[in-house]
């Protein structure tokens, strides 16, 4: 199991000591210090839709220029915003056998499809 986010991201810490408080195994991949390729945005985007990739409420996508927000209404668009910016990715998100599991946190999820 790969959980994807950013370290330093209280979603992502909060997955994290989840996780680790229920003894699941998990390897990390942070964006930040180890990028995202296209072709795995795009077979994320492929099983849970670009629109549920992209994290429309956090600080990055708020900060930018609303004309930059109005032109991503492709998923091309948006892979390539994800590559350039990827605080924008929506996190954490845990894949398992490169599917993608859970996107976000929210305990009750993690209880039902993570034990």
């Amino acid at each position: 199991m790969i959980v994807y986010g950013i370290k330093n991201c209280n979603t992502v810490k909060s997955a994290l000591d989840w996780l680790k408080k229920n003894k699941v195994e998990f390897e990390f991949h942070d964006y930040k210090k180890s990028g995202i390729t296209t072709s795995k945005l795009t077979e994320w985007s492929k099983q849970v839709g670009w629109e549920s990739l992209l994290n429309k409420r956090g600080t990055t996508w708020r900060q930018l220029d609303e004309e930059v927000q109005k032109k991503i209404t492709t998923e091309k668009a948006a892979i390539a915003l994800m590559m350039e910016k990827t605080s924008v990715i929506k996190r954490p998100l845990i894949e398992l056998k490169n599917k993608v599991v859970v996107l976000g946190f929210d305990e009750s999820e993690y209880k039902t499809k993570l034990k």
